[in-house]
């Protein structure tokens, strides 16, 4: 069985790493599609990537507090995690700094 440490962390990296894919899919994926080539509208099937990122980062937020709460981090740690799942990049960044600094 994990230790709840290391549980919480494999869950941060998972919602890390599902929301910052999902936030580069809706960047260089989704918005182009609908905003340069206009191609949403007869693809349907691509309106769930903004939905699934908004209920990817719902569970990711909750997963940073869970995570701040447990390692008692500092307020600005948290909110910079927490922003870190709304810039293209910045959460796989994010994921490497925490994991490293808490495992």
């Amino acid at each position: 069985m994990t230790q709840p440490s290391t549980a919480i962390l494999t869950r941060f990296r998972l919602m890390a790493i599902l929301c910052g894919v999902n936030l580069l899919l809706l960047v260089f994926g989704y918005m182009p599609a609908k905003h340069i080539f206009d191609l949403v509208d007869s693809n349907k099937w691509m309106v769930f990537i903004p939905i699934a990122h908004g209920y990817f980062y719902i569970v990711y937020i909750l997963t940073v507090l869970q995570l701040a709460v447990q390692k008692r981090m500092p307020l600005l740690t948290i909110a910079a995690l927490v922003a870190a799942g709304t810039l293209p990049f910045a959460s796989f960044i994010a994921e490497r700094k925490i994991v490293q600094k808490y495992s």
